[in-house]
């Protein structure tokens, strides 16, 4: 018999607020946290609003030891993990410590930890530089830092496949579940605002560059014209079904579905494959399209890519077939942290029976023929879910969860 995974602990930071609780009052309350830069001046950069996680003092919630040795994506890690576990209610040092793992996604490094060194480098020489150089800026740190954390020696492991690791890594905690792992630590976190971090999202063209954070990112809007990019985590707690039930810890939900499609080069002349990731996790949920509740949209905020996502949409659920949110236009596009974070929004309104809005779309344009909640919560029976993310260059993945009976 497969070994189920569900999810029994939840930690987050975001724009609208540090910890769950937090993050999903402002996401029912429809308050963004998209605003002006304030961490560094933006005067000479074309982006002027983002998602920033307010009033995050390291010091505050990890000791000085870890906050020296790590970049803030870590310690957003870290930190989200510690409520995970708490929520979970789940002491790492009273497991035996090779069934725990630790699987994590990250798409921009420590930006501002390995800027700050290389600039001790070339103003004060190779003496000035961190020890910790070599290993904090890196994308696998969050795995590393928290499994010597917490003594987690399982099968561990990390994704960079941008906004769609989000939901790979935690599909790759399912399958370390399914293998022997009793307990899974899974999720992503990012932060990139630092100078070189900045400007590294510049290139491709898809930032907003708008002023006005009520109109900086509009999913699905017939002024869409890119998306404000955003920082934050999200830490899942995943856990094997029966270990669960001994506990007596009631789950959120289970991961019941996943895929993971790659689009062809766009020389091929082949069509993009988000469909393909959508189809693929409803049939390993063994779900029709018809019993899913809601989808949590990736939600570009790109004309061309919104169009994508509609069409991927309606090829499987129909024109307006099913409800949609896209609840990170509080939040910005966290890259790797966004899709845990929709999980997260996923998970509660299993549990709740709410649905969070999109904020500030207005117009939803007539290439996307969806149902998209707007202005107030949804009130609704929610079974089932389904949470879409797409990563830069084709990283397409899709995850399907569950309430448990």
């Amino acid at each position: 018999m497969t070994r189920r995974a569900v999810v029994t602990g939840l930690g987050v930071l975001a724009p609208t607020g540090i910890g769950t609780k937090a993050y999903w009052a402002a996401a029912l309350d429809g308050r963004s946290g998209l605003g002006p830069m304030t961490r560094m001046d933006p005067s000479g950069y074309p982006i002027k609003v983002i998602g920033e996680v307010p009033d995050f003092v390291p010091g505050d919630l990890l000791p000085s030891r870890v906050v020296v040795e790590t970049a803030l994506m870590t310690q957003f890690g870290l930190v989200c993990a510690d409520e995970a576990l708490r929520d979970g209610e789940l002491d790492p040092a009273e497991q035996p410590e090779y069934e725990m793992s630790v699987v994590t996604a990250n798409a921009t490094g420590g930006a501002e930890f390995g800027q700050r060194e290389m600039q001790n480098l070339y103003a004060k020489g190779p003496s000035q530089v961190g020890a910790y150089m070599a290993i904090a800026w890196f994308y696998a740190a969050n795995s590393g830092q928290i499994s010597i954390r917490y003594g987690m020696r399982g099968q561990s492991g990390v994704f960079i496949t941008d906004q769609a690791g989000g939901l790979d890594c935690v599909g790759q905690a399912r399958r370390v579940i399914r293998n022997g792992s009793t307990f899974a630590l899974s999720g992503g976190t990012d932060s990139s605002f630092s100078p070189s971090g900045l400007v590294g999202q510049i290139p491709p063209g898809l930032v907003s560059l708008d002023t006005d954070p009520g109109r900086a990112y509009l999913p699905f809007d017939v002024a869409a014209h890119g998306y404000a990019p955003g920082e934050g985590g999200a830490i899942l707690l995943v856990e094997e079904a029966a270990s669960a039930r001994a506990r007596g810890v009631r789950p959120y939900g289970e991961i019941a579905g996943y895929a993971t499609a790659f689009d062809p080069h766009p020389r091929t002349g082949r069509g993009p494959n988000l469909r393909r990731a959508i189809e693929g996790a409803l049939a390993d949920a063994r779900t029709a399209p018809e019993d899913v509740d809601v989808v949590f949209a990736d939600g570009y905020g790109v004309p061309r890519l919104d169009r994508l996502e509609c069409e991927a949409l309606a090829g499987v659920f129909g024109p307006r077939g099913v409800a949609v949110t896209v609840p990170k236009t509080a939040t910005g596009r966290m890259y790797a942290a966004g899709p845990t974070v929709d999980l997260v929004a996923a998970l509660l309104s299993l549990r709740h029976g709410v649905i969070p809005p999109t904020l500030n779309v207005t117009d939803v344009s007539p290439d996307c023929p969806v149902d998209l909640i707007l202005g107030d919560p949804r009130e609704a029976r929610v079974r089932t879910a389904l949470v879409i993310a797409r990563g830069h260059n084709g990283f397409n993945a899709a995850v399907v969860v569950k309430s448990v009976a």
